[in-house]
């Protein structure tokens, strides 16, 4: 897939798409991608409140993967969709390897642009964390979901696990055309007053600045894996500037996802594309894939 910016927005953070197009300023053309909101076989009510929680650099969730269900998406909100304005990506979860198997049969039968495939969600008790934490489970994962579509499809992997460059490599060998790096990291809040977990689910995702500078090196490290395979990675976690953007770019990722910035500055994408652009021009690169993997060691 080409994309026409190097950013894509990130599962969770903009509903099934049609909810970011509200905010004034926003084009969808500013994204190369959007990653719809985890989707399931079954529809789920997600967990109970409180789901979100701000910490001083960045944010807790655990929405616990709320949404209608695979058929209600691709009847109801596909056909919202613009799909000549950017790509269009689905979130596909399950709790067991057939349920991933099968949402992704449902999609391929779809508009869709390609598969994410979450093995690695931190906000539930079942399936994904435990998924994507096992390199074996990771490939019986991305197996199934290959057997299932002809579509491009894309691991996103865990940084809970012990190694992620095994998990990268089973998962390339599995049949994943692209990664995902990385998911939330998981943590928790107290409520000091009543000694109770703020989040109702007491595991929940960290995201935002805070997760950077590991999200920066799993990158780094997954691109050692995957270059000799010539599979692209979407580097996420923590972006919030273009000097963010140029890093991740510089590791290894051909795209870069940004999720939490989006809820402080919902026009961030303009000016990373923007400053990407000028950097590539005064660095005499002649695209973003030039850039990719360029750091110096």
């Amino acid at each position: 897939m080409r994309f026409t910016t190097p950013i894509v927005l990130l599962s969770g953070c903009v509903g099934f798409g049609e909810e970011y197009t509200r905010v004034e300023g926003f084009s969808n053309h500013d994204a190369g991608a959007v990653c719809l909101k985890g989707t399931t076989l079954e529809p789920r009510l997600g967990n109970p409140a409180h789901r979100i929680y701000e910490t001083p650099m960045g944010m807790l969730n655990a929405i616990g993967l709320q949404n209608p269900g695979v058929d209600a998406v691709i009847e109801q909100k596909l056909p919202e969709l613009d799909f000549d304005e950017t790509r269009f990506i689905a979130n596909v979860c399950g709790s067991t390897i057939e349920d991933y198997e099968e949402v992704c049969r449902r999609f391929d039968d779809s508009p869709i642009d390609a598969m994410e495939i979450n093995i690695s969600c931190p906000n539930i008790k079942e399936g994904g964390i435990e998924f994507g934490n096992n390199p074996e489970s990771s490939a019986r994962v991305i197996e199934a979901c290959r057997r299932a579509t002809t579509k491009p499809i894309i691991a996103k992997l865990s940084p809970n696990q012990t190694d992620i460059q095994e998990n990268a490599r089973r998962c390339i060998e599995a049949g994943s055309d692209g990664l995902a790096v990385i998911n939330t990291m998981t943590g928790m809040a107290i409520d000091i007053k009543t000694r109770k977990p703020i989040i109702a689910n007491v595991r929940a995702g960290l995201s935002g600045p805070a997760i950077k500078p590991i999200a920066l090196l799993k990158v780094k490290e997954v691109f050692e894996v995957a270059q000799p395979h010539n599979v692209p990675i979407i580097g996420q976690g923590g972006i919030t500037t273009v000097n963010d953007a140029l890093e991740f770019l510089i590791a290894g990722a051909s795209a870069v996802g940004i999720g939490t910035a989006l809820f402080y500055d919902p026009l961030v994408c303009k000016k990373i594309n923007a400053g990407i652009a000028d950097y590539l021009d005064r660095h005499e690169f002649n695209s973003v894939a030039e850039l990719t993997g360029s750091l110096v060691l």
